[in-house]
């Protein structure tokens, strides 16, 4: 089974890959009217041509292939913003440790999200398209690794406070442990 047919934007050559990631760029940051952005593409576009002298010709994406698109910008966008602010709402409503295991769990089913979208995509994705899925997944490990660096010095912020109160109550080595044992599950 074919690909299908091709996009304006799958037939455009690789020295216009700067101004479709700024094109893709300008939509995201939805200060500007499509309209607009597409306007200064088109000028982009026939500047770089030009720049070519007659070297590099192609034809320059219509408006509704520009708004095809956009669309699908827009939907990926949204599809990874959605996955963000579900994570930020729910990690709020957890205690340190079940933020952690949904930290964990977040990153998996955005790993798991970007796989799928390149087995659906991948005769459809443009490079920087790749390169947004794998900033995503960038984001999301380093979310990831914040959260066990907490956890990792609030364990020991906990275990030296369990001491230093062990300490000033007199209480005995095998007393500090057993109180670290049932309080944060650490066995030393």
């Amino acid at each position: 089974m074919g690909r299908g047919r091709l996009s304006s934007f799958d037939t455009m050559p690789t020295e216009a890959e700067g101004i479709i990631a700024w094109a893709s760029q300008e939509l995201s940051d939805r200060e500007r009217t499509q309209t607009d952005i597409y306007a200064e593409f088109v000028e982009k576009c026939e500047a770089l041509m030009k720049e070519h002298r007659g070297e590099l010709e192609f034809r320059i994406p219509s408006f509704s292939s520009f708004n095809r698109y956009s669309i699908r910008m827009a939907k990926l966008t949204r599809r990874l913003d959605e996955t963000r602010a579900v994570v930020a709402a729910l990690s709020e409503r957890f205690d340190p440790k079940d933020a952690d295991d949904l930290t964990v769990m977040t990153v998996e089913t955005i790993k798991s999200m970007v796989l799928h979208m390149l087995a659906d995509h991948d005769d459809k994705l443009l490079p920087k398209d790749v390169m947004q899925l794998a900033s995503a997944i960038r984001q999301a490990q380093q979310a990831q690794s914040a959260s066990t660096y907490r956890r990792a010095k609030t364990m020991e912020f906990l275990e030296e406070a369990v001491e230093t109160v062990a300490k000033m109550k007199g209480m005995t080595a095998e007393t500090s442990e057993a109180i670290k044992r049932q309080i944060l599950g650490v066995v030393n």
